[in-house]
């Protein structure tokens, strides 16, 4: 079992297997709740300029060949970085994949010059939830109230800068074709 990041744009034909399971997955956990637009709209929401270097980035993981996880990140502010569509493949989950693609993720928003991440997730998705709050996120409000028909669950993490991660704002260390070996 061979498992390395390819860092690329959302937009790679590699990606589509992760794109794939989204909508289907955003579409079943939410399809039923009124005023919600359509996993397709929310997926096309953000272009993929936004997800490359040097203000961004986007992520797979592949296991052989075979896109099995991934996720992304966006400029949210000068500080900030926002993840976006951390995914591991449905028959592979529970095997600390999302784990993987979590920790790879805050190393390159570090080297690529932020301090804090911001994510949200969505209410019908407790296990996102469990892994945000078990890597020390912290959640900006409280889950119980309201915000409407789609309530939303913001988190923050504050990255500290280690002796591997030098400062360098905004400035991408992986071309969009680096690839990244990762321990099984």
């Amino acid at each position: 079992m061979s498992d390395e990041f390819l860092y690329t744009t959302t937009d790679d034909p590699r990606a589509r297997p992760l794109v794939d399971e989204l909508i289907h997955e955003y579409d079943s956990r939410y399809g039923d709740v009124p005023g919600r637009e359509g996993a397709v709209v929310e997926l096309h929401r953000y272009p993929p300029a936004l997800f490359q270097p040097p203000h961004g980035n986007f992520l797979l993981l592949i296991r052989n060949g075979e896109t099995i996880g991934g996720g992304g990140f966006k400029l949210f502010d000068a500080q900030t970085a926002e993840l976006k569509r951390v995914w591991t493949r449905h028959d592979l989950r529970r095997q600390g994949l999302a784990r993987k693609v979590l920790i790879e993720l805050e190393a390159q928003v570090l080297r690529q010059g932020y301090s804090r991440i911001f994510l949200t997730t969505g209410f019908r998705q407790p296990e996102a939830e469990g892994l945000y709050l078990g890597h020390g996120y912290s959640r900006l409000e409280d889950p119980e109230v309201d915000s409407g028909p789609v309530r939303i669950l913001p988190f923050e993490k504050h990255l500290g800068r280690g002796t591997d991660a030098p400062y360098a704002p905004h400035q991408a260390t992986a071309s969009p074709d680096a690839r990244r070996a990762v321990g099984a």
